[in-house]
């Protein structure tokens, strides 16, 4: 029997508890310590191949510091087309690369600087790098 593959909107929600514990510099182990659970357990919710309750994403949001709906921002949309006055979502490789530590650490230290004019010679240095026009 073939394996069925994650809900985008359980692994979507699992790399927004990757995303936001590593943001706040917590261990996988850290955080089952808090929740009863196991760091398998956090991998598996992490990565959408367990779904996460309702009542363990509430206690999940109380230790990482963030409201239940964080965890939703962004999420691939179900269901029919809205009428274009919902707000853009952020393509999935933007979620991606901030669920990644060079992500987090790439932007939590591009955000320290203060001179908008440094922060934009980054920006036009990696798209040189990147041999890419900006969109």
């Amino acid at each position: 029997m073939a394996k069925k593959a994650p809900n985008p909107i359980d692994k979507h929600v699992g790399a927004r508890v990757r995303m936001r514990r590593m943001m706040v510099s917590m261990s996988q182990e850290k955080l089952g310590e808090h929740l009863g659970i196991t760091f398998q357990q956090i991998q598996k919710y992490e990565k959408g191949t367990n779904r996460i309750g309702a009542s363990r994403l509430q206690q999940i949001s109380v230790v990482l510091g963030v409201p239940v709906a964080f965890f939703f921002e962004g999420a691939p949309s179900v269901g029919p087309e809205t009428d274009g006055f919902a707000e853009a979502q952020s393509p999935a490789y933007v979620s991606d690369f901030l669920a990644t530590s060079d992500g987090l650490t790439l932007t939590r230290n591009f955000m320290r600087i203060s001179d908008a004019r440094v922060r934009r010679r980054i920006v036009d240095l990696v798209i040189a790098i990147a041999g890419e026009a900006e969109t």
